[in-house]
């Protein structure tokens, strides 16, 4: 049987076509470029059929009108010319950066797509893109550059907070992921990753504490940290007593295990437990999804999903009460439609559903707050905190099961928060102009918290001197002044007292103020205090940064990616979380 002849695909993947002999045949020796019918001699070489394409013809893609086989047309604006060293250097480092930065895997350098899409940019029909091993060089290469850049950060910084958590791969390796923090000279709070390391221990209280330490050292700031911040799992408490650190609990986890006991003793069980199902009713079925978005359209409604919420997602809970209040109408008539066996919320039920959305979302709001890295959010715990007691206030109003949720609520509450650093958090609050009249605590505890802030300031007077470059000849001057008219023999006696009373007589800035330009400003009028400041500040109230460490660690390393190098990961989070920054 004749089968048809195979065609022939000339040299450059049909950018040029070998010429026809009289007889039909094709003479293997000559090309002809199917743009400008130019004939060229071909002895297997295209070195010279390249140099053709790229002096006469631009590659603008085959979408283009007049387009011809291979997706070249000859244009008389420009001309293609093969890209310099430099640039296609330049192309690659820019490659790496990018599969760094958002979490590209690696291999995409090996698409086709990506390969036409930079030949257009570059308009070098004979691109490539570079290999694996050469943008894996290169993010090697760059995180050694990104890491110098954040180790000369931690060198000039006065204190260093760190975060710390643990995190379990799809490929069931452990991690442990650390953050830093901390304020700069020039009063900027600054957020970022050290490490993402791979753990092969046991998670026991000693194993955690040397890890810690093992980070602190390697970064060399083990003399610098002030604070860890970890989840209130029991080895990691231990963890925290066996080091020198303070220890600051997520206060955001603190928060939310209050909402989880609330509501698991109180007249909302029965509540939630059918929201749940009728949520998965519509979440488990593309029909019932469409239906229900139909009645939305009808009512004019936004069409939007339902929410299941999941214990271990904070704010999930209200974000699910939310939506179904919100839909409560086309809900309703979908169902009403269906032959189901869904056993709907009665109008008291409803009313529940309403009233949880009332009392959780000040918790939600709390939360988003005190898990902020790119503002100050220590000193907000207390107030934040004051401000959840005061709306969880029992009123007359108020049916049985609401007074059960508010009065367990701030009861576990209360007794979470006596095993936090209050010490430290009241410090902390002191030292925001936002919150320095410490209304949030009671009369009784805020001379206290003065007494130690002028007892800080007189251990810290010593060992400042007043010959330092920092201080400079008007504040030596100052000083000397100081002591001539001093009643006392030594000024440092009563220094500290003028300078808490000098900063308490400044009136408070209002929330939308930041702190951290306040002290920016009034740093040389209380420059011995400013110290302290960046001290308390730059802790965070929560170990939300690591929690998004850990998110970005989960898109890197997928099932896809489960064989990926401990290394590899460690520096793909850390390039990911450095390179946000830009």
């Amino acid at each position: 049987m004749d089968t048809e002849p195979k065609e022939v695909v000339g040299p450059l993947d049909g950018k040029f076509e070998f010429k026809k002999n009289k007889d039909g045949t094709l003479n293997k020796q000559a090309v002809i470029c199917t743009l400008c019918k130019k004939e060229f001699s071909f002895h297997r070489s295209t070195s010279s059929l390249k140099y053709h394409i790229n002096a006469k013809h631009a590659f603008v893609g085959s979408s283009s009108s007049g387009a011809r086989p291979g997706g070249l047309v000859q244009t008389t604006l420009t001309e293609g010319r093969a890209l310099s060293k430099s640039i296609s250097e330049n192309l690659t480092q820019k490659i790496a950066k990018w599969i760094a930065k958002d979490c590209r895997p690696i291999n995409i350098v090996e698409d086709k797509g990506l390969a036409e899409v930079l030949q257009v940019a570059s308009r070098d029909a004979f691109y490539k893109p570079p290999s694996r091993g050469t943008v894996m060089t290169k993010i090697h290469d760059l995180y050694k550059t990104e890491k110098k850049k954040k180790e000369e950060d931690l060198a000039v910084a006065d204190y260093v907070a760190l975060t710390g958590d643990h995190w379990t791969s799809v490929s069931n390796n452990n991690y442990l992921g650390v953050t830093a923090h901390h304020i700069t000279k020039t009063w900027e709070l600054k957020s970022f990753a050290l490490t993402t390391m791979k753990t092969e221990e046991r998670h026991f209280a000693e194993a955690c504490a040397e890890q810690f330490l093992t980070v602190a050292r390697k970064w060399e700031i083990e003399g610098k940290v002030t604070t860890i911040g970890t989840d209130s799992a029991r080895n990691m408490i231990a963890a925290a007593r066996l080091l020198t650190f303070e220890h600051m609990p997520c206060i955001a986890h603190i928060l939310q295990r209050s909402i989880t006991v609330s509501l698991s003793d109180s007249g909302f069980v029965h509540a939630l437990s059918k929201s749940r199902k009728i949520v998965g009713h519509f979440k488990h079925s593309p029909a019932n999804t469409a239906e229900l978005q139909a009645q939305q359209a009808a009512l004019g409604q936004k069409q939007e999903p339902l929410v299941q919420d999941v214990p271990t997602r904070w704010n999930s809970t209200v974000d699910m009460v939310k939506r179904l209040n919100r839909n409560q109408a086309a809900i309703k008539a979908t169902l009403d439609q269906q032959q189901h066996k869904l056993i709907m919320l009665t109008p008291p039920e409803w009313d529940k559903v309403q009233r949880l959305e009332t009392l959780l979302e000040p918790c939600r709001y709390v939360t988003e707050i005190l898990g902020g890295e790119a503002y100050v959010s220590c000193s907000v715990v207390l107030p934040a905190l004051c401000h959840l007691r005061r709306v969880m206030e029992v009123s007359d109003e108020d049916p049985a099961y609401v007074v059960r949720f508010k009065t367990a609520f701030k009861e576990d509450l209360a007794s979470r928060q006596e095993k936090s650093n209050n010490a430290w958090l009241k410090l902390a609050t002191a030292l925001d102009p936002r919150f320095k009249d410490l209304k949030t605590l009671p009369k009784s505890e805020r001379e206290e918290v003065w007494t130690t802030l002028g007892g800080m300031l007189h251990e810290q007077s010593p060992r400042r001197s007043p010959q330092t470059s920092e201080d400079g000849p008007p504040k030596k001057k100052m000083s000397l002044l100081l002591q001539m008219c001093s009643d006392s023999d030594s000024d440092e006696e009563v220094q500290p007292g003028r300078d808490i009373h000098r900063y308490r007589a400044e009136p408070c800035i209002s929330m939308e103020d930041c702190p951290l330009q306040w002290w920016s400003a009034h740093s040389g009028a209380h420059d011995k205090l400013a110290l302290l400041a960046r001290k308390y500040l730059a802790t965070p109230a929560s170990t939300v940064p690591c929690e998004r460490l850990f998110s970005v660690a989960g898109h890197i390393v997928q099932k896809k990616r489960s064989a990926l190098l401990s290394e590899n990961v460690n520096q793909l989070v850390c390039l990911s979380n450095w390179l946000k920054e830009e």
